[in-house]
């Protein structure tokens, strides 16, 4: 059995995440503190008590959710007694995921990490001003139709944002555009749904959220992997740090290519992918992709253990 390791993104996110880990480990609390430091704000706070509106602000969301899925990894590793990277072949994370990915398999420090996340989190929030770009969700569709949707817009910017499962896409840009491209959709029959985002992710109108993120990884020492990566944007194999981190700034103004990143892991031989951080969202996306691989989710203390028994 050949095992992908993988990490959510946002809209996982929820309040008293991690609780469980945090009350039972020293070093879960440990790496929490140091979140908390090197932010100089009561993350943990949020991330227990909230409120929500405070924790889904992506400032805040992105360090959290990469807290939590680490901290979950390092408690697998505890668990098993085995690093991640001595019973798992491949990482791979859903946008903000891949930074958890690469803390996980000691590519970056916990500290780099929550620091390159909260920049990235601001950065993205103040790229666009409010109410001037959306999001919407494409069901129904594959991707050279959704192609041909953004290709008929004139006006305006309508680009693939994320490529999530099979008949599962979603759409970023200006405002007009993306009404027009929702009513382009349900003209050829297909489901449109306008998601409740504060801004318009992975497209090109986040540039300059892409440019202030380039300026400071550049800054940040990446090691290789323990794990090979399959990167967002290419949905391939890379471990190369000078790579990865290319990909990283890449990805701030790409199209997360999920879809073809979990086809190229099965294509590499994987037959069971674990989830690890909160949420259940990437789970359920694998399975709507191929439902004849394995998966796992692995969010609580009962999950690990349950898991770690059955192996």
């Amino acid at each position: 059995m050949t095992i992908a390791y993988i990490f959510p993104g946002q809209g996982s996110q929820k309040v008293g995440m991690s609780k469980d880990l945090y009350d039972e480990f020293s070093f879960v609390r440990e790496m929490f503190q140091e979140v908390d430091d090197t932010l100089r704000q009561n993350l943990s706070k949020i991330i227990f008590e909230g409120p929500a509106e405070e924790l889904t602000m992506t400032e805040n969301t992105q360090p959290a959710l990469m807290l939590c899925s680490v901290a979950t990894a390092r408690v697998l590793e505890h668990a098993t007694g085995k690093a991640i990277s001595e019973t798992g072949k491949y990482i791979a994370g859903h946008s903000l995921g891949e930074f958890s990915a690469l803390t996980a398999a000691n590519s970056i420090s916990l500290r780099d990490a929550a620091n390159i996340l909260k920049i990235r989190g601001q950065a993205m929030q103040e790229a666009v001003p409010q109410g001037k770009g959306t999001m919407f969700a494409l069901l129904g569709s594959d991707k050279e139709t959704a192609n041909e949707i953004c290709q008929s817009i004139t006006k305006g910017i309508c680009e693939i944002a994320n490529d999530n499962s099979i008949g599962q896409l979603v759409l970023s840009g200006t405002n007009d555009a993306i009404d027009k491209a929702i009513e382009l959709s349900k003209e050829k029959g297909l489901k449109a749904i306008k998601l409740n985002v504060s801004a318009p992710f992975h497209c090109s109108m986040m540039k300059p959220a892409q440019e202030k993120l380039a300026s400071y990884i550049d800054r940040i020492n990446f090691n290789k992997p323990s794990l090979d990566l399959i990167a967002n944007v290419t949905a391939n194999s890379e471990n190369n740090p000078d790579k990865i981190k290319a990909n990283l700034i890449t990805q701030v103004t790409g199209t997360v290519r999920w879809t073809e990143s979990i086809q190229k892991m099965i294509k590499l031989g994987v037959t069971e992918f674990i989830e690890v951080g909160p949420g259940k969202v990437l789970s359920g996306l694998i399975k709507r992709i191929d439902k004849d691989v394995e998966t796992k989710s692995l969010q609580s203390l009962e999950d690990i253990n349950n898991y770690v028994t059955s192996l």
